[in-house]
């Protein structure tokens, strides 16, 4: 297991910014974390004093950054970091999530990628319950 010290040289958000606390396993084509800070009453992106379901994305969208990191990591070489410039197919399943006991848990997998671009696929489940999913696309930022 990869905990959040690790986590936090692969990716660009720092401190609180950072909402994955542990990745369980991963793979070059797949990474499954885990979080425990949507019910964090000084969560970064809570508003009105609750954590919307919406920012389920944003959890994907690190998900995929921890895996970029991991997979550069592998090889060797510079973490390369990107921009999200769309999603697609989101379905979110709940209204918020900062009420929900345990920690949340994702899975994200890469469908298509190039030099300069990345698509991911990601879920975010409690438990076994499915509280988000989508695809996410990422321009990279290439030397």
């Amino acid at each position: 297991m990869i905990g959040r010290e690790q986590i936090l040289q692969l990716v660009p958000h720092q401190g609180r910014m950072c909402l994955w606390d542990e990745v369980l396993d991963w793979s070059s084509q797949q990474i499954r974390l885990r979080a425990f800070n949507h019910r964090d009453p000084a969560h970064p992106l809570r508003n009105g004093g609750q954590l919307g379901a919406i920012h389920l994305c944003e959890y994907g969208a690190q998900a995929m950054a921890v895996h970029g990191g991991l997979r550069a990591q592998a090889r060797g070489g510079a973490v390369t970091p990107g921009v999200l410039v769309a999603l697609r197919d989101v379905q979110l399943h709940v209204a918020r999530i900062d009420d929900l006991d345990g920690p949340l848990l994702a899975h994200a997998q890469v469908l298509v990628e190039a030099d300069g671009s990345q698509q991911y696929a990601f879920t975010v489940h409690h438990g076994e319950r499915l509280l988000a999913e989508g695809r996410a696309a990422v321009m990279l930022r290439l030397p």
